[in-house]
């Protein structure tokens, strides 16, 4: 019987041996045929991604005309027919797939004679039949096929694959079943043996389906990350297509809103002029009349100038401490008679002394601008609320403001007010909402860049019928000390007297343009003084130190070899008591606090205008010397 029980036993063992060596074949098999449908998957996806990425190339390609982007393109699409090679090698073992990769390859063969023919369009520069082209063959029957194509042929691996999984299973399922069988007749004889092998295998069969479920798994995330990552690189394109689109609009806008305007006003100037030529011997009156319509145009394009300026945000702040309450509080007369009779002015202050840092004439144009367009939306007549108040904001909750304490200033109005749409678009530089002639739009737009460079926010609320309300959102800055407050606004005080003229003055004019130089030095001659021309700045010590007599430096600032502030702060050692004007109509990137407290003039000027600040510059308090030598 031991011996019968250990030939059984044998036997048993055996048969166990050859079962499992068997089983572990079968899942080996399974296993590698599984790993060859992930990759026949996953090189088809690789495949789709590249022919994708190909042509969004070479949509930049069309549209930039970057060469770069051209042979990123073609790259891309050599990479996708080095891929179909692949592919149809890793499938030459599957006769059904292989009349599929053909279709593929006449597909992709045809599709690249399309888009060549595209590139070459590009290339010699007919870009919008290219552009055409190209947003044809995004419907072309080829890109179709070769979508629809590696659809198919994932689909049918992915049934492979299940087939091929079901199968794995069910040899383990057999295996484990024989197992069985062996180990009941086995159970009397080695116990352990038949728990272990038990064990043992369905410990391979759950390995079996984790490692086929895992591997479902993977295949699904790799999917929906390629999903993820094409919508965004499209949701990238379009971004960067509508930026683009939206940037040209807005200097098209602007272009031809300033060329509106300048013509207008260049018209009123040559028309004036040419008739005070034709008129200058036959009627005195009709030229003086002519010069005074010319003088009127110069103007307005100064005043345009001035406000485009402040719009590109390169007019530099004259920056004080307000109280933003005083402020509005001293603007009641002036907004009543800017306003007129038939609206009432409504002034409210919640801002308990709350102040602000700004340049004072401008924030008060821009409180002044607010009221003038809330009067033309009420038809002059209504009511308007102009309120001060203070806040406090969390970051980005008004625009992209910071988050602290701000100083609000609410000017509010009963008019007719705007629909959504149109009060998006307030801001935009010469769009305007008046009849042609009554606005150039550039009001509100100067606002906006004034309190950005406060590094403020503009708020608006508008309905149709139900009136707008715009607010100001300032930073709010330090407590004003205890002073009297203004009770007049600063456009209505009367000007303080002059300072007293001196005798004719030396004075050193340094401009590098020509015209601006004889333009400037005739006016000085004109209202009785005797100037020096300089075009050069780095001229102008030896000027000085051949002409001892100079009494005043009237500089631009920005020339090509060295700035004005440069000039003058190498110059003033050497002559601190030579008095400086600096002239300029674009400081560009030159801060106030470089003018070092002189007295600036802005272009273009009168004669009265120079004549002030020529005074205004003498009576500063400077250094005196006799000669440069001894301030030295």
């Amino acid at each position: 019987m031991l011996v019968v029980m250990g030939l059984l036993g044998a036997a048993v063992l055996i048969a166990l041996i050859v079962t499992l060596g068997h089983a572990n074949r079968q899942r080996d098999r399974a296993l590698e045929l599984q790993a060859h449908s992930y990759d026949v998957m996953i090189l088809a996806r690789t495949l789709s991604g590249t022919i994708a990425r190909s042509e969004a190339s070479l949509g930049r390609y069309v549209i930039s005309g970057d060469k770069q982007l051209g042979q990123l393109y073609f790259d891309e699409w050599l990479l996708a027919g080095t891929q179909i090679d692949r592919l149809d090698q890793i499938t030459n073992d599957n006769p059904e797939q292989q009349p599929r990769v053909d279709r593929l390859r006449a597909a992709y063969d045809a599709r690249g004679r399309e888009l060549s023919l595209t590139a070459l369009n590009t290339r010699y520069g007919k870009n919008g039949q290219a552009l055409a082209r190209y947003y044809q063959g995004r419907k072309a029957p080829t890109l179709i096929e070769i979508n629809t194509t590696l659809d198919t042929l994932i689909a049918r691996e992915r049934a492979l694959l299940d087939d091929r999984t079901a199968a794995a299973l069910g040899s383990v399922e057999r295996s484990s079943w024989v197992a069985g069988v062996l180990a009941i007749f086995g159970v009397l004889i080695v116990l352990g043996a038949i728990l272990l092998g038990w064990f043992t295998i369905r410990a391979v069969g759950e390995r079996a389906t984790a490692l086929a479920d895992a591997e479902l798994e993977r295949e699904r995330a790799d999917e929906l990350t390629t999903a993820v990552a094409a919508a965004t690189a499209e949701l990238r394109v379009q971004e960067a297509k509508l930026r683009q689109i939206q940037k040209m609009e807005a200097v098209g806008q602007l272009t031809g809103g300033i060329a509106h305007d300048f013509n207008n006003m260049l018209a009123v100037v040559l028309g004036g002029l040419e008739l005070a030529r034709r008129n200058l011997a036959s009627d005195p009156a009709s030229v003086r009349r002519h010069i005074d319509s010319a003088t009127e145009g110069a103007n307005r394009a100064a005043a345009l100038t001035r406000r485009l300026l402040a719009f590109s945000r390169e007019d530099s702040l004259k920056a004080e401490t307000i109280d933003a309450a005083a402020l509005v509080s001293g603007m009641s007369d002036l907004l009543d008679r800017t306003l007129g009779d038939a609206i009432t002015v409504i002034v409210r202050d919640d801002a308990a002394g709350g102040c602000v840092r700004a340049d004072r004439v401008q924030l008060e144009n821009a409180v002044l601008n607010l009221a003038v367009n809330a009067r033309d939306a009420m038809n002059g007549r209504g009511t308007l609320t102009v309120a001060t108040g203070t806040t406090t904001l969390a970051a980005e909750q008004v625009g992209r403001c910071a988050a602290g304490d701000y100083v609000t200033i609410i000017v509010g109005d009963d008019g007719c007010g705007m629909a959504p749409d149109v009060a998006e678009r307030v801001f935009e530089p010469f769009f305007t909402t008046k009849e042609v002639g009554k606005g150039t739009g550039l009001g509100l737009s100067q606002i906006f860049a004034l309190v950005q460079q406060l590094h403020g926010e503009v708020g608006i609320v508008s309905a149709p019928g139900k009136g707008t309300t715009v607010t100001l959102y300032l930073p709010r800055a330090a407590e004003l000390a205890a002073m009297p407050l203004p009770t007049v606004p600063i456009a209505m005080v009367e000007p303080s007297a002059a300072p007293t003229m001196p005798e004719t003055l030396q004075i050193l004019v340094v401009e590098d343009d020509p015209r601006v130089l004889a333009a400037t030095t005739g006016a000085l001659e004109e209202i009785g003084h005797h100037p020096i021309a300089c075009d050069d700045p780095l001229a102008a010590p030896a000027l000085l130190a051949a002409n001892p007599g100079i009494g005043l430096i009237i500089s631009d600032v920005l020339m090509p070899r060295q700035t004005g502030p440069e000039m003058i702060a190498a110059l003033s050692p050497l002559y601190p008591h030579v008095a400086v004007l600096f002239v300029t109509g674009f400081a560009g990137e030159v801060n106030v606090a470089q003018f070092g407290g002189h007295e600036v003039l802005r272009k273009p000027f009168t004669l009265n205008g120079l004549e002030r600040a020529v005074m205004t510059a003498m009576a500063t308090e400077r250094r005196e010397t006799n000669h440069p030598i001894a301030a030295e």
